[in-house]
């Protein structure tokens, strides 16, 4: 773990106390939610599919030392990350849990470099190329791992034209995946391309396994996939995005509140300008309010004069552009905008989503980018 995502664990207790004025933005992440998001996932597809959950990004963004664990007792068995310095991390925080020696799948694969932390981790790499399953089997230290193949969307995974060079399926190989491109879209037809190819492959592959050797896993869908029905969930599922609130789960449970503590407020009259670059320029007399957050801390810069935060029922449009530690918001209409009041930027009025779309980005992106000086509250599972 980095310096500043230390530091922002080690703020975490504090925010647990008395609510004092403070200049820091905080975070409030609802472990709960998160639960019940992966059950809630989890009962769409039939009992003997596994729902595996997706962490990587520090578990986009919400810290994977305090949600792994509520994951692993709300049912999770497998678990995805990118990145073999990840599954480390995870590994030392499932210690404890009931899922001490869960699978922990590497979706980046497999390079010589790395083959002390797969060791030492029991990590099991996604093989995305032949190479890479030479690599594993042939001279690195083997064992369970998982094929992907590519179905599609040509980003990674083994390609048709290379399942010749393959031959039999290798033992080792315990799950065969792929990725749909366009699942957040349900009614895509490349949906529909991309299951039956990837049916197709694994028939294929299948085929090759000698008698009486177990048949690998297979999986197809993320969080959008599971959300297309039975015919993409296979044998294991492995959701990411919905167990934190974002789209494509639009019933999932909200997550994540985000609050920012105004520092000022002024008056502006008619015809002066706010901000960087005179972006936003009053019509009239306004109040302005300045609050204590910005693009250093994942507020997209986009959202500038897009977006809106939210004050005692009431909307606040930004004024001029995010900057780097500070945001103006026209208050005008908010006399509960006083120096000390706590914004909402995400949460009950401003959905994740919402905020996303206003500075053209999506939920992914605004949560893998918040900052680490937030002050982190984490309500129990």
């Amino acid at each position: 773990m980095n310096a500043p995502r230390r530091e922002a664990r080690d703020r975490v207790e504090s925010a647990r106390g008395a609510d004092a004025p403070s200049l820091e933005a905080r975070l409030i992440i609802d472990l709960g939610a998160i639960a019940a998001n992966w059950r809630a996932l989890d009962a769409l597809s039939a009992p003997e599919v596994e729902t595996a959950a997706v962490v990587k990004a520090d578990a986009y963004g919400l810290g994977i030392a305090e949600v792994a664990p509520v994951l692993a007792r709300a049912g999770a068995r497998s678990f995805f990350v990118a990145l073999p310095g990840e599954g480390i991390a995870l590994r030392r925080t499932l210690e404890g849990t009931g899922a001490a020696d869960a699978p922990i799948y590497i979706l980046g694969g497999y390079f010589e470099g790395d083959s002390a932390a797969f060791a030492d981790a029991s990590l099991r790499p996604v093989l995305n190329s032949i190479e890479q399953g030479a690599a594993w089997f042939e001279t690195g230290p083997g064992g369970p791992a998982a094929l992907q193949l590519d179905s599609g969307m040509n980003r990674l995974g083994v390609e048709p034209s290379d399942l010749a060079r393959l031959g039999p399926l290798p033992g080792g190989v315990e799950l065969v995946m792929s990725h749909l491109a366009c699942a957040d879209v349900s009614g895509h037809p490349m949906n529909a391309q991309q299951r039956t190819g990837f049916a197709e492959l694994t028939a294929g592959l299948l085929a090759t396994l000698p008698a009486g050797r177990a048949a690998p896993v297979l999986i197809l869908a993320a969080t959008g996939g599971t959300l297309l029905g039975a015919p993409f969930h296979f044998g294991m599922t492995r959701p990411g995005i919905g167990l934190f609130g974002g789209q494509p789960f639009g019933e999932a449970t909200p997550v994540i509140r985000l609050e920012a503590p105004i520092i000022q407020v002024r008056d502006v009259a008619g015809g002066e300008a706010v901000g960087y670059g005179a972006a936003f320029r009053a019509r009239g007399p306004r109040r302005i309010a300045t609050i204590s957050t910005g693009y250093a801390d994942g507020l997209i810069r986009a959202a500038g004069g897009r977006a809106s935060a939210a004050l005692a029922g009431r909307m606040l449009p930004y004024a001029g552009r995010v900057s780097m530690d500070l945001v103006t918001l026209d208050v005008t209409h908010c006399p509960e905008a006083v120096a000390g009041a706590m914004v909402e930027l995400i949460g009950p009025a401003v959905p994740l989503d919402t905020l996303a779309d206003a500075a053209g980005t999506i939920g992914y992106e605004m949560l893998t980018s918040l900052g680490a000086r937030y002050r982190r509250r984490y309500l129990p599972a």
